[in-house]
């Protein structure tokens, strides 16, 4: 099966997606999919083109990136949240020729891409397009996720039209059936998202309610006036439901699922004594489509991010490559159907990520309990996870080390009762210079994404470093924890 044929397993009459009040059935979905096909192809989209998707939530998201994919064009989501400099290196980096868009872009240089506005690309009538080449199969690539690199670069991550439908079947733990009523709250750029709350919710014939953005409110509003069955987030959300819903708002839903980051224990307690329901979690990363352990529905182990997914095999390893004994920790090894192709044009970062026997190294750290239950204790790499989305500290201080008066910059990740993390940024300045802290957040307001800004930013006099000379982060989160007490 290839991903733009999910579709195909709900029935034509039934809904399949709501969006901003419009019911869509699955045999509209089809229709609206086939319009912007043969728009593509008549712009002249082919196997293996790069096609960018800079948008919000919404049904124009699906016609478009399932259209590309019948065509074997290969999808490029951008997380409309980045800045145009940011957004600029994805279209060169994966050779986006054409972008797809809810707002038009305004980017600092020239580049060689058009810009068509999503909601309205499909309504210039176009031929019919041929159908795929029938040597075309599931190992080609259909998405390139872009993911922010530890040297400051984010890198492509190449899923196959295999990889996700393999991971869609995988999602059968959620026990999402025909009946069901899926919320779709996260952006669809984001691969949780799109495989755990869309492309499942195909699989299974269910309808997709979709959230065009979140505003607690009207997510609350949503789910209740459209008696919402299955709510994917993550944890933030949860919390912020938390504190504005009443029970009555939820009783419709018989399944709560959170990823993109690890659930505290005071957000389940708050929930489970709100509302009375468990909140099942999953662990992942968009190099496997991203899940690797979910927790099947009505078995919820609070701490847990659940058990491995069917099909899946995984090494909990030392920094030996050994692997540890039941109970202790060791950096998470997957391979499997769902374990991406590689990154896009670049081969070194590949080799680094999948060895030779095929094994994706995840950089976290996990341990497996005697029942095949899985905990994520840490993360080997600096990645910080704020909301649900992934900010690597070295490409903020790239941005950092620009402004003048920098000498030496460090981002490292502290907690927060909201986000679960946020950067803090701390700085040195150079000899003679200073650096005003508003000037500054203003320069990296310019140049990266909202969410990527440091919440917190401290000059310090000397940055502390190691015996090699490299600047010690340790020291400098031992410092600002013991400042705050």
């Amino acid at each position: 099966m290839l991903v733009h044929e999910i579709i195909n397993n709900g029935y034509e009459a039934d809904i399949a997606v709501v969006d901003e009040g419009h019911r869509i059935t699955y045999a509209a979905l089809k229709q609206g999919i086939n319009r912007y096909r043969n728009r593509l192809y008549a712009l002249g989209i082919r196997q293996g083109d790069r096609v960018g998707i800079f948008s919000r939530n919404s049904a124009e998201f699906i016609y478009a990136y399932m259209a590309a994919a019948s065509l074997g064009a290969i999808n490029v989501p951008i997380n409309f949240q980045l800045s145009p400099r940011e957004t600029a290196y994805i279209i060169q980096d994966a050779g986006v020729e054409h972008l797809l868009t809810y707002e038009p872009i305004t980017f600092d240089e020239p580049l060689n891409v058009t810009q068509y506005d999503i909601a309205t690309f499909g309504d210039e009538p176009a031929p019919d397009a041929p159908a795929l080449p029938a040597d075309f199969d599931e190992n080609n690539p259909c998405v390139i996720i872009y993911t922010s690199g530890t040297t400051g670069n984010p890198k492509g991550a190449m899923l196959s039209h295999k990889n996700l439908v393999c991971n869609t079947r995988q999602c059968e733990v959620f026990k999402c059936r025909r009946d069901c009523r899926v919320l779709c709250v996260l952006p669809m750029y984001h691969c949780f998202e799109w495989t755990c709350a869309v492309l499942n919710t195909f699989y299974r014939g269910a309808a997709n309610h979709v959230l065009r953005m979140f505003k607690p409110k009207d997510m609350i509003d949503m789910v209740r006036d459209q008696e919402i069955t299955d709510i994917i987030a993550v944890p933030s959300i949860f919390k912020l439901v938390t504190a504005l819903a009443k029970p009555e708002d939820f009783k419709t839903v018989r399944f709560f699922m959170s990823g993109g980051t690890t659930l505290p224990d005071k957000i389940v307690d708050e929930f489970k004594a709100k509302f009375g329901a468990p909140i099942a979690e999953g662990y992942g990363l968009s190099e496997a489509s991203p899940a690797v352990f979910l927790t099947t529905h009505g078995e919820e182990r609070q701490g847990s991010c659940g058990k491995l997914l069917a099909g899946t095999e995984v090494r909990l390893v030392d920094e030996n490559g050994c692997d540890v004994p039941q109970g202790e920790v060791g950096e998470v090894w997957v391979r499997g159907g769902q374990v991406m192709l590689g990154y896009w044009n670049n081969p070194k970062a590949t080799a680094e990520a999948l060895d030779a026997d095929g094994w994706l190294h995840t950089g976290d750290v996990g341990k497996v309990d005697a029942d095949g239950y899985y905990y994520i204790v840490n993360r080997i790499k600096e990645m910080i996870i704020s909301m649900g989305e992934n900010i690597y500290p070295r490409e903020v201080e790239e941005v950092v080390y620009r402004f003048d008066g920098i000498k030496d910059a460090a981002v490292i990740g502290v907690d927060d009762k909201l986000r679960g993390q946020v950067g803090a940024c701390f700085f040195e300045v150079q000899d003679g210079a200073t650096v005003n802290v508003r000037e500054l957040k203003q320069f990296l307001q310019k140049n990266l994404a909202l969410y990527k800004i440091p919440r917190e930013f401290k000059q310090i006099a000397e940055m502390p470093r190691t015996s090699t000379g490299k600047i010690s982060k340790r020291k400098i989160l031992e410092d600002y924890l013991a400042a705050k007490g």
